[in-house]
């Protein structure tokens, strides 16, 4: 299990940014995936963005060319880079560790609320 803490969520007008941090503390991070996922309200949690141990990203279809994930592995920590944010941004955006595109890993950070006005 792979503790991890989210940071950098906050309010914004559209068209802002913000950067969310997601800090690991394991011996191996260098090594695992990592994800950064969101959940609206009514809505099921979604794979935003995932960033392999070999730094290969996945990026979910609506927010590809405004947000970029990235990882310190001397700082053990993985960033979300959100641009151009739209209300539809709005969420509980949740880091985690040791999944694949297809299933999340067993690890998740207690979440950072962005919320995005109008």
């Amino acid at each position: 299990q792979v503790h991890l803490v989210e940071s950098g969520g906050g309010l914004v007008q559209a068209g802002g940014s913000l950067r969310l941090s997601c800090a690991a503390s394991s011996s191996i991070f260098t090594f695992l995936n990592m994800g950064w996922y969101r959940q609206a309200p009514g809505k099921q949690r979604e794979l935003v963005a995932r960033i392999s141990g070999g730094s290969s990203t996945n990026y979910l279809g609506s927010v590809k060319g405004r947000f970029t994930i990235s990882r310190d592995n001397a700082k053990k920590t993985v960033y979300l880079q959100m641009n151009s944010l739209k209300p539809e941004d709005t969420a509980v955006y949740y880091c985690n560790a040791g999944g694949s595109v297809q299933v999340p890993g067993g690890s998740w950070g207690q979440g950072t609320q962005v919320t995005v006005s109008s």
